[in-house]
Order: structure tokens, then sequence, then C-alpha cells
């Protein structure tokens, strides 16, 4: 099973956007989760470190700059979407990665409060 750090600065980041009030609060994550096309174009506009604060989790062991390395992606690649952050405290939960998931578990928690 992978490891994975926290991405603290994919915290901060959706934080931010919560904030601002750049979420969607309703939508099927299974049809709007960025797929390889949509990160790909993403990346050909953006730097990895954009790419990078979009996701909860570094996997260890993998290579910076390679898709490989992220994890638990919060949004569409220009909001954060609350099915997002439920599958990410999902699949964390179920893999025992428990920073990842109480991060992803406390930004929901922001997202319902901001959200009112």
């Amino acid at each position: 099973m992978a490891s994975y750090q926290l991405n603290e600065t994919a915290v901060e980041h959706a934080r931010r956007l919560i904030r601002a009030r750049q979420y969607v609060l309703d939508s099927q994550w299974r049809d709007v989760q960025p797929d390889a096309e949509a990160e790909n174009a993403f990346l050909e506009r953006h730097s990895w470190d954009d790419y990078a604060a979009w996701h909860l989790g570094l996997t260890g062991g993998a290579n910076d700059e390679t898709k490989a390395r992220y994890a638990f992606v919060i949004g569409d690649f220009r909001r954060v979407h609350r099915s997002a952050l439920i599958a990410c405290v999902f699949r964390a939960s179920e893999w025992h990665h428990k920073k990842v998931e109480l991060a992803a578990h406390d930004l929901l928690q922001l997202l319902d409060e901001t959200a009112g």
C-alpha cells in the first residue's frame, strides 16, 4: 500500500478557495473529477506546484513533477468540490491515511460552515 504525506500547501490552497467561496456544493464527483486529459491540459498551462496545490496527498517514494506524486484531488482545477472532499475522507479513511483523512474532514467542515 502506498504511503502519503499531507500536502500542507494544498490544505492552505483549499482554505483560501473555500473562504473566497470558490466551491461547488452539489456535484457527482465521478462525473466531474478531472480525467487524464483534463490533468494534461492543466499542466500545459500551469506549473507542477499549481497542480500539486489541488492534491491533499504526496505519494511517498514518487518523483516530483510526475502525476504519481500527487493524490487525493480536491476539485476541478477551478473550484473545490464538496463531493471531492467527501471522496478524500472516505478513501483516506478506508486505507488508513489518517492525516489526509483528518485534513479533508476539516476542509469539509470549513466548507459547510462557509456555505451556511
